[in-house]
């Protein structure tokens, strides 16, 4: 109400003013002479059209605020509602929140696409992804020969070969061997133990492969002074791949020693199984 009793009193004081502005005028044109009244128009043209000027201003300022107070009321009564109220018991802000949370705009944008997997590290070797490890348990037939006897032993075998990269490795080695008795009751034993490389070609089910072993020996009974000795194994076998940490192996070598002053011939079969890890 105070808005719209500014406004029409701001309109009759510019009719007034422009009611006087015209009686002067028409007053002054009428008693004096022609010179004198050009002069007076061009004094009063200028503030006739500032006049004017403010006038329209003024007018389209009191037509554009014209909606705020209808907002402003319609704002207060949103607020001042019983749903409103109960809002702002509750904690809530009347007014809306029109920012959408991170989780909206995540949301919205899709599903994030899942990072790659980390390569597995590489512990096993070959063509067929095999492993670097392998330990043999089995069983082993040596024919043992030398200027004094002759025996035919059964004894166990053992080896270890880690391979360093797709066909070569190392391998150690420890054989033992038992023989009936000779020479009065007296029993054969043989123990040996080696080292040295082997080649394998591993991309097949079936492994074929070769070894050089060397290494030391110590056989019973002793019919000389020395019962230690050297020997030498060159052989090589086959793994057949049951599983994939499993394999049967069949095998033989060529021994040589040297016992009692002079070299021995002698050779060895050998049947196992195969760990992988």
């Amino acid at each position: 109400m105070l808005f719209a009793q500014l406004t029409v009193k701001e309109r009759r004081q510019r009719d007034r003013v422009a009611f006087t502005v015209a009686e002067w005028l028409a007053q002054g044109l009428g008693s004096h002479p022609l010179g004198e009244n050009m002069k007076r128009l061009l004094v009063l043209a200028p503030l006739t059209l500032a006049l004017a000027t403010a006038g329209v201003s003024r007018a389209q300022e009191s037509n554009a605020p014209s909606s705020q107070p209808h907002a402003t009321v319609a704002l207060n009564r949103a607020e001042s509602s019983p749903a409103a109220r109960s809002w702002q018991f509750l904690g809530a802000s009347a007014s809306p929140n029109y920012a959408l949370p991170p989780a909206t705009i995540t949301d919205a944008a899709g599903p994030a696409e899942p990072l790659p997997a980390a390569p597995k590290p590489k512990f096993i070797t070959g063509g067929r992804d095999d492993f670097r490890w392998q330990l043999a348990l089995g069983v082993t037939l040596l024919r043992f020969r030398s200027p004094y006897y002759y025996a035919t032993a059964v004894g166990t075998n053992t080896a270890v070969t880690y391979f360093t990269n797709e066909w070569f490795g190392v391998e150690g080695s420890i054989n033992t061997a038992f023989a009936p008795a000779i020479y009065l009751n007296e029993h054969v034993k043989y123990f040996s133990y080696g080292g040295g490389p082997k080649i394998s070609w591993r991309n097949r089910k079936w492994e074929p492969w070769a070894h050089t072993l060397v290494g030391g020996a110590h056989i019973l009974p002793k019919t000389a002074t020395r019962k230690n000795g050297f020997a030498l194994q060159v052989g090589g076998g086959a793994d057949y791949r049951i599983f994939p940490h499993l394999s049967a192996r069949v095998g033989a070598d060529w021994v040589k020693t040297r016992f009692f002053g002079q070299w021995e011939d002698c050779a060895q079969a050998n049947a196992a199984v195969v760990l992988h890890f």
